[in-house]
């Protein structure tokens, strides 16, 4: 099942499920009770938002090769984390923002898993049971302030540097799920979640071993090889095989 939030008719954040290009209300919180109704509005005439309202934004460092190869990086020992703040969120169709303390941005495309339980301390017998779904993401990152501050906070915290969505998927496989991203019409990035160093499952038990994981957070589980700059104009489309894609204009800030 595809559960995203969107805009209601009353202008306020609404969960909501897909059904072909049709979406139908859920009243109550998906992550815990809730009912839906028939989907009879399409999906064209509403405003998607982010899928959910994370507390944090993990994001996962050097977790492909090809990637850690091409950043001249080492493979790490253990999974690399950092955050990514809530307020850096961003809807597919809206743009991302050029901030001008960067002259680099970069895109990264992701696999995004979404919590739907409490968790902490996970064991491998546990993860499957407190995934909700998962959703495309983007690491938008400034790689010049990356490099810079040697910290990520504000290379990869500006907002509008985490674009999320279009809906999360219940229903998905992410053994040998192709990534794909195409600025304008070139490809940048393709590969297979396969090709991961740490798997979703070693990647959560991990990550609760160090904080407790909540309903509605997301977990960005790094990005392959091909991440390149982004001008002003261009317009980043992101395809995960079983998701969708997430599509986002940029533009530079108007300061």
């Amino acid at each position: 099942m595809r559960i995203t939030r969107f805009l209601s008719d009353e202008n306020k954040p609404q969960f909501g499920w897909i059904d072909e290009d049709r979406i139908g209300f859920i009243q109550g919180n998906p992550f815990g009770e809730y009912r839906r109704f028939e989907a009879k509005q399409k999906l064209s005439e509403v405003k998607l938002l982010p899928p959910c309202e994370p507390s944090k934004i993990i994001a996962v460092g050097r977790n492909y090769l090809d990637h850690i190869q091409e950043m001249q990086s080492e493979v790490p020992e253990y999974p690399l984390l950092f955050l990514k703040p809530p307020s850096a969120l961003l809807s597919t169709g809206e743009e991302i923002i050029i901030p001008p303390q960067s002259q680099r941005v970069e895109h990264e495309a992701e696999l995004a898993v979404i919590i739907g339980k409490k968790a902490r301390w996970l064991t491998l017998d546990d993860v499957k049971s407190v995934i909700f779904g998962y959703t495309i993401a983007n690491d938008v990152t400034a790689r010049d302030l990356q490099t810079r501050d040697g910290q990520w906070a504000r290379a990869k915290g500006f907002d509008t540097f985490c674009p999320l969505g279009p809906w999360i998927e219940t229903d998905f496989d992410p053994a040998d799920a192709i990534i794909s991203c195409h600025v304008n019409t070139a490809m940048r990035q393709m590969a297979s979640t396969r090709d991961m160093i740490f798997s979703i499952d070693r990647l959560l038990m991990f990550i609760s071993s160090v904080m407790t994981l909540m309903p509605g957070d997301v977990i960005l589980t790094g990005t392959p090889a091909g991440v390149s700059m982004l001008e002003p104009g261009d317009v980043v489309t992101i395809n995960i095989d079983g998701i969708g894609n997430l599509v986002n204009p940029v533009a530079s800030a108007k300061v």
